[in-house]
């Protein structure tokens, strides 16, 4: 039974309104995507802005110039031993394998430079460089300079080379993963879009509280009342 019908079917005006701007917000009305896409797209595009750390390893690996580090990596296969050796070969490094298996030397600073080169490229979404350099997709490349320096960075805390195997780890963290996992972003500042964002963090706040309201609303509507 409606005790106070100016409550309880403004109420429920509220709760149809909701429901209509979520339907809204499911619909593919935002540049082909709905609301919910768009905005993954945007703050994972200025997250990437915001994490372009590959300068900084840089600086980092330039320390080790003329570090030479001899080290023994285990792929998975002989096709990928391959391609490993490819990446570390570009980066001056001399090379032996042995099936699966890759003896490795070289100045550490070097190897770490061409790999850089190769994640800024990857950041900036130029994939086709990449695969004109090595022959194969970029993701794969990136990949495995991630499994090929893992496994450096392994052997060399064995041989207590800390020092040399923490500045890989960086390059891993820094360049390696960020580049991997944003490829295809297209980088942005929030400054470039601060008024969607701004709106998109009201809009969230107004949109919960207006679901809550309508719902209080209604059941004030129906007599029943949050007591003390």
């Amino acid at each position: 039974m409606i005790v106070h019908k100016k409550e309880f079917f403004g109420g429920f005006a509220m709760i149809c309104g909701f429901i209509l701007v979520l339907v809204l917000i499911f619909s593919p009305v935002f540049q082909g995507k709905n609301a919910l896409e768009y905005l993954d797209n945007l703050y994972n595009s200025i997250s990437k802005g915001s994490a372009y750390y590959i300068p900084k390893a840089k600086e980092e690996t330039d320390k080790f110039a003329g570090n030479s580090v001899s080290v023994t990596i285990a792929m998975a296969n002989e096709e990928k031993a391959q391609q490993a050796a490819s990446l570390l070969k570009k980066g001056g490094a001399t090379v032996n394998i042995t099936g699966s298996e890759l003896k490795v030397s070289g100045d550490l600073s070097n190897i770490l430079t061409n790999c850089l080169a190769d994640t800024d490229l990857m950041y900036y979404n130029k994939g086709q460089d990449i695969f004109d350099k090595y022959g194969y997709e970029a993701r794969r490349v990136v990949f495995n300079w991630y499994i090929t320096l893992n496994s450096m960075e392994k052997d060399l805390k064995k041989q207590s080379k800390f020092a040399e195997a923490k500045v890989i780890a960086s390059v891993l963290k820094k360049a390696v993963e960020a580049s991997y996992n944003y490829y295809e972003i297209e980088p942005q500042k929030i400054t470039d879009r601060l008024g969607i964002v701004v709106f998109s963090l009201v809009f969230y706040v107004i949109y919960t509280l207006w679901y809550g309201f309508g719902i209080m609303f209604m059941f004030e509507g129906w007599g029943m009342r949050l007591e003390h």
